[in-house]
């Protein structure tokens, strides 16, 4: 849903950094994935098809946190579903 983020702090040698992904558009959600030796965090439509990835080195992520989106979805986010007789 619009509004939900994942905040990502990775280790970068030195320091950390952290990295913020959005959900940006009504209807977008937000999947993560990790195997392999990587953590994937990818904002997705409702059709299924990913608009933005990002990938990180899974030995690097020091957190990974989900926020939720606080307000509730609007009109346009929720999908009606009409049974035809």
């Amino acid at each position: 849903m619009k509004g939900d983020r994942v905040e990502i702090v990775v280790d970068a040698g030195d320091a950390t950094r952290t990295y913020e992904i959005e959900a940006t558009r009504a209807g977008r959600r937000l999947e993560i994935a990790h195997g392999r030796g990587l953590v994937e965090v990818s904002e997705v439509t409702r059709g299924g098809t990913a608009v933005r990835t990002a990938r990180f080195m899974a030995n690097r992520v020091i957190a990974l946190v989900e926020h939720p989106a606080k307000q509730a979805p609007t009109a346009d986010e929720l999908a009606t579903l009409h049974r035809i007789a």
